[in-house]
This record gives structure tokens, C-alpha cells and sequence, in this order.
């Protein structure tokens, strides 16, 4: 194993150990994430071949131009959970990210995890999430660092 490759493991390995924006809390804390103005969808998704789960909760800007927050729940591999955790933390790192950036940034995650090891995420742009580019090398694990993802997009879809 090379030494990239060996941080990207620990990267993706602390992740889901210590992982960002995890907790939804109640029924409470939504209605509070809906009070506090803005658009607010949920999304669950499950990945049925390995069990992976994920609810993830979006609350965009007033006009729906803007992520504000986003958390998440769930269970499954640690692929899966860093995933989420490496989303919210590129997420959180502009505050207030802009809608049409966060469809660029999953349509960018999609198409590296389709090829097949043949497009590298840009460190730069996918911050630690750059770590899963490896995953695309391995089908069965694509759909567990893409769970987070389709829940963002189909949550932002939604609010």
C-alpha cells in the first residue's frame, strides 16, 4: 500500500469513527430546524446488497439558493458513514453553499465513483471526500460512499 493510500484509509477510518454533522436528534429538533426559516427536507436511503441506512436532513435559505445546514443518522459500513461525514464537512466549510454548487459537487462525486479508477476527486474541490476516490475501483462499494450523496441531492430536491 502506497502512502497516499494509507492516509486515505486513515482519513476515511477517523471519518467514521469521529464523524461530522451526525446526530438529527428529535422530532423536536426538526421542527426547530424548521422553525428557524428556510426549506427543510428529509431523505432516507438504504443501500439493500450491504444494509447501509442514512437519513439525512437539509434545511436550505428562505429563496432555496443556498444549503444552510444539513445532518444526518444513520448505520452502516465505515465507507458509508465517512462518506456522509466527509459531505457535511465540505458542506459546512462554506457555511451558506450555494445550490447550484452542491448539484456540481455531487454530479463530480457520481462521475468519479463510475469510473472505475479512471477519474481521481480533486482534493481541492472534495476536501477529505477525495480519500474515497479508491472506492470507484470497487462496484460493490461504490453504492456505500454514494448513500450520503443521493440523500443530499434527493433531500435538496425535495426542500
Amino acid at each position: 500500500m502506497s502512502g497516499l493510500e494509507s492516509l486515505y484509509q486513515e482519513l476515511i477510518l477517523d471519518h467514521s469513527k469521529r464523524p461530522h454533522g451526525k446526530g438529527l436528534g428529535s422530532e423536536e429538533a426538526a421542527a426547530d430546524a424548521a422553525g428557524q426559516g428556510g426549506r427543510v427536507a428529509t431523505s432516507f436511503q438504504r443501500n439493500p446488497i450491504c444494509g447501509d441506512e442514512i437519513t439525512l436532513r437539509v434545511r436550505l435559505s428562505d429563496d432555496g439558493t443556498t444549503v444552510d445546514e444539513v445532518a444526518w443518522d444513520g448505520a452502516g459500513c465505515s465507507i458509508s458513514q465517512a462518506s456522509a461525514s466527509m459531505l457535511v464537512a465540505l458542506i459546512e466549510e462554506d457555511e451558506r453553499m450555494p445550490r447550484a454548487e452542491a448539484s456540481a459537487l455531487i454530479e463530480g462525486f457520481r462521475e468519479a465513483l463510475r469510473s472505475r479508477g479512471e477519474i481521481a476527486l480533486d482534493e481541492e474541490v472534495f476536501g477529505d471526500a477525495a480519500a474515497l476516490s479508491g472506492v470507484s475501483k470497487f462496484t460493490a462499494r461504490v453504492k456505500c460512499a454514494m448513500l450520503a450523496w443521493v440523500a443530499f441531492e434527493d433531500a435538496v430536491a425535495r426542500a
